[in-house]
């Protein structure tokens, strides 16, 4: 991500969170209330460290710190990223959900809308139950 890039999201309310070993950053994940819903936002790990619970701990880190139910959305050819998020209890929304869910929270281009993929946690699934 592009130094602007990053300062764009800060201003926009993404908090960051770093994973540090040895003194070196090798994973971040950002969070960011947006209305009644909390997003998971700009999750990376670097690779040569991946598989190694890095992620799972970001997260959970995250999600205690969430004031109201997570979304998460990524790119549809990401398999690895859902797979991951499915395993630590987020559920794929189905595409009408998507793109009704897209254009309410997060700010992407249209491209960007198109090939991406939204999940929920439970919690969001439970008081939007007619979206699981």
């Amino acid at each position: 991500m592009a130094k602007s890039e990053l300062e764009h999201e800060m201003k926009d309310g993404v908090v960051f969170w770093g994973y540090e070993d040895s003194g070196e950053l090798i994973g971040v994940m950002g969070i960011q209330d947006v209305g009644e819903v909390t997003l998971i936002r700009h999750a990376y790990i670097r690779t040569s460290v991946q598989r190694r619970g890095i992620g799972g701990k970001l997260l959970s880190h995250l999600r205690k710190l969430a004031k109201n139910p997570l979304l998460i959305g990524t790119w549809a050819n990401a398999t690895w990223a859902i797979e991951f998020y499915e395993k630590h209890g987020f559920e794929l929304l189905p595409a009408q959900h998507k793109d009704h869910l897209i254009p309410k929270y997060w700010k992407i281009s249209q491209r960007q809308a198109e090939t991406s993929v939204v999940l929920a946690s439970l919690e969001w699934l439970r008081a939007n139950p007619y979206c699981g």
